[in-house]
């Protein structure tokens, strides 16, 4: 498998993001905290994980849930998949929301949030007055009657 140099900057007290098996597609990233944080039902907060990243021109950097807060907890991130860009030269942080009825407590350290390297391609628009047929047509959501 080919792998992606990026350049990155750690200022939490916690490694790099890592991949939790061999097979993962994600990188598993940790909150950077000086105190616990209670996110409330239905709440949004904004976590810092210390890290700043330089990804290469043509890639993204998508932010993912992971599946086990929000299985376990309700816990989730807000605008899944996020993007961050290649040329953002900020703090990576993550919006989580509660969707469950339990306060959820964020740790430092904790587990938070997966991130996902993927190519892109810049659109250029070629304006036009028909479109090519296709079965489908335009067919919206739930059209087919499959479940």
């Amino acid at each position: 498998m080919q792998s992606l140099d990026v350049k990155i900057i750690n200022r939490s007290r916690h490694g790099l993001p890592t991949y939790a098996t061999d097979g993962a597609a994600g990188l598993d990233v940790r909150a950077m905290l000086d105190e616990p944080v209670t996110l409330q039902p239905l709440q949004r907060v904004l976590v810092p994980t210390g890290l700043y990243m330089s990804i290469p021109v043509g890639y993204e950097c998508q932010v993912r849930p992971r599946s086990g807060l929000a299985a376990k907890h309700g816990v989730t991130v807000a605008n899944a998949p996020g993007t961050i860009d290649s040329d953002y030269r900020g703090e990576v942080k993550i919006i989580l929301v509660n969707l469950s009825d339990s306060p959820f407590v964020i740790n430092d350290g904790e587990r938070i949030a997966q991130l996902v390297f993927a190519r892109h391609e810049r659109v250029e628009w070629i304006e036009t007055d028909s479109l090519d047929a296709t079965d489908r047509g335009a067919g919206g959501f739930g059209h087919t009657g499959l479940s």
